[in-house]
């Protein structure tokens, strides 16, 4: 044991001191520069080295290098040591044109043993426009005194916001990337976002990209070079066709303004030389144009807008009756994952179906929302036999192709054995059916019984065959057992009818839903409360139509009921509580507006339901 501890410590310390030796050669430079302008590449190393071999700089000038510099320290952290040492060659360059270049690796030698570093890509950006300005001008612009509390050089040439956006004409439900971004140049910002208040973005389902540490960047825009910074990022999925305007946004940064007052001593220059402004800021508006998506939805559409793809598996095709087989989908792709419906299965009968189990796994990036979407159907067949689990339809529409596509799962046999619980069940009726019962008595052993005529032979001579009492005892049975019969036959032969069975409990099942929703809504659950009040409605519509959930959506559900005498009135409400529930999701919602929605689903229940659909 000691060896084998031994031999781990040995191992250990070894990989430490590898880690700890590791060459790390690297280049960096800005990304951005400007024609005519100069900057420094680095190359550095974590070890001493020699024989650096710098690549050819073909589309710059060199001006000066490479100086060499090196830096070590020391510390001891809790009695341990450590220490680090750095190599650096830096090289002064100017670009002699314009456009995106990439300096090759370097390599050099570090204890006879070559390493390369990493390239470098720049973009080199033209220089600023003359400015329109007249000399005279420029000087009196120059030797303008700022005042504390006004930065006169703060005009909307020098700072000023931009809304972005990565397309003005999508199809519903098309992602859209808007960034709100800063342009800035002859000013010091001193803090970039303050006092914000963004649009509420109606008519959108929002989603918000994480920016983090907000940096700066040159970039070249209308003749002139300024640092930007992006300041708030979000997806957009429009939810109605036609122009949708997004309000301006209104933003402030805060500016450091050298003061230029009477100087009353030298260390004026020290103390208080500076002062902060805040600069109120307004992105513009811009405005959405909105397609419907093109007629001619497939079957099995789901509402998915983007690309897509899907695969499927099952647990098991060979099994025996009352044992749980689960089928596996999973939808992956970048679109409008979040609202996705669930496809639905079309099980054989007398499989006893469960709630599917999803589990979404998205990430946000600036491509739109991308990740799985895995749901997990459970199904268990009570009886055996072979049995058919149909391929599984999921249309969605291409953007990039402009078109609908669908998917289609392989279909899959299952194999169903017979269980013991069925062969013990027949055993057991058809032993209660062919045999006697067999009864205990209460000691072992019974004594003869020595007249000439038993009791019990008298008690059962006394019933005739033909008698009262005979039809009495053997005839109220029978038909007791006919008369249940026909009174019960009407219900059995509905039970055997799932479509009439689910018809007759859309409404108890719905209500069941909203009682979840109800609950969910006092727990202050916000999507989860929507997902149930949205599966309270699509359930009960489903049911009372007698038409699979994957076949139903806003279009065919106007029409149906409007086909069997419903009011346009009541359609429209049924059309505005589901896309709202569909909407409100995932867009920020007060506690008012999910107890709006509860009572609005509740109330649009009831009247389908005294429809008599």
């Amino acid at each position: 044991m000691k060896k084998i501890l031994s031999i781990l410590f040995i191992c250990s310390m070894a990989l430490i001191t590898y880690a700890a030796d590791a060459v790390e050669f690297k280049a960096s430079a800005p990304a951005q520069v400007i024609m005519g302008n100069p900057f420094q590449l680095t190359y550095s190393v974590n070890q001493r080295a020699k024989d650096l071999r710098a690549p050819e700089f073909v589309d710059f000038d060199y001006i000066a290098g490479p100086y060499t510099s090196q830096s070590s320290s020391t510390s001891f952290v809790n009695g341990k040591r450590t220490s680090s040492f750095t190599l650096t060659y830096t090289y002064t360059l100017i670009p002699n044109k314009e456009g995106t270049f990439t300096l090759p690796p370097a390599t050099i030698k570090v204890d006879g043993q070559q390493y390369t570093s990493n390239g470098v890509r720049i973009t080199v950006l033209p220089p600023d426009q003359p400015s329109n300005m007249s000399t005279a001008s420029q000087q009196s612009n120059a030797n303008a005194s700022i005042q504390p509390r006004e930065a006169t050089n703060a005009n909307a040439e020098n700072i000023f916001m931009r809304t972005l956006v990565s397309k003005t004409k999508v199809h519903e439900q098309e992602v859209i990337l808007l960034t709100y971004k800063l342009y800035f140049a002859g000013v010091d910002v001193a803090q970039f976002t303050n006092n914000t208040r963004l649009p509420e973005f109606k008519g959108f389902l929002k989603q918000e990209l994480e920016i983090g540490e907000i940096q700066t960047e040159l970039e070249h825009y209308n003749g002139r070079n300024y640092q930007t910074a992006v300041i708030y990022r979000t997806l957009l999925f429009p939810q109605r066709s036609g122009d949708i305007v997004i309000d301006p946004a209104q933003f402030e940064a805060v500016l450091r303004v050298q003061n230029r007052a009477q100087v009353r001593s030298i260390f004026d220059d020290f103390f208080n030389s500076y002062t902060t402004v805040a600069k109120p800021l307004t992105a513009p508006s811009v405005t959405i144009h909105v397609s419907e998506l093109p007629a001619g939805k497939p079957a099995g559409f789901s509402g998915g807008v983007g690309q897509f793809a899907i695969n499927s598996r099952i647990s098991n095709t060979d099994l025996q009756a009352n044992e749980a087989v689960t089928l596996t989908l999973t939808i992956q792709g970048t679109g409008n994952m979040k609202l996705l419906k669930t496809p639905a299965v079309d099980w054989p009968e007398g499989f006893e179906v469960y709630d599917p189990k999803v589990t979404n796994n998205f990430k946000n990036s600036l491509s739109g929302v991308s990740g799985t979407k895995t749901i997990e159907y459970l199904a268990i067949p009570r009886a055996g036999g072979t049995y058919t689990i149909p391929a599984v339809q999921f249309a969605y529409y291409d953007t990039q192709a402009d078109t609908y596509k669908t998917l289609s799962t392989p279909e899959y046999t299952l194999n169903i054995a017979r269980s013991a619980n069925e062969e013990s069940s027949a055993a057991v009726v058809n032993n209660f059916v062919q045999k006697e019962n067999i009864q205990q008595f209460g000691s072992d052993i019974r004594y003869i019984y020595t007249n000439d005529q038993p009791r019990f032979i008298q008690q059962a001579s006394s019933i005739t065959f033909g008698s009262l009492a005979f039809w009495a005892w053997y005839g109220a049975p029978s038909l007791l057992a006919a008369i249940l019969f026909f009174l019960f036959r009407k219900q059995i032969k509905e039970n055997a009818d799932i479509t009439r069975v689910r018809y007759k409990k859309a409404n108890k099942v719905a209500q069941r839903r909203l009682k979840a929703a109800e609950k969910l809504l006092k727990e202050n659950q916000k999507e989860a409360f929507y997902e149930e009040i949205e599966r309270a409605a699509w359930t009960y519509l489903s049911d009372r139509l007698s038409i699979p959930t994957a076949q139903l959506n806003k279009e065919n559900i106007a029409q149906i009921l409007s086909n069997k005498g419903v009011s346009q009135t009541i359609i429209g409400e049924l059309h505005r509580v589901l896309t709202t529930a569909e909407f409100a999701r995932y867009a920020p919602t007060s506690d008012h507006a999910m107890q709006d929605m509860y009572n609005d689903t509740t109330n649009i229940i009831n009247q389908l339901e005294n429809a008599k659909l």
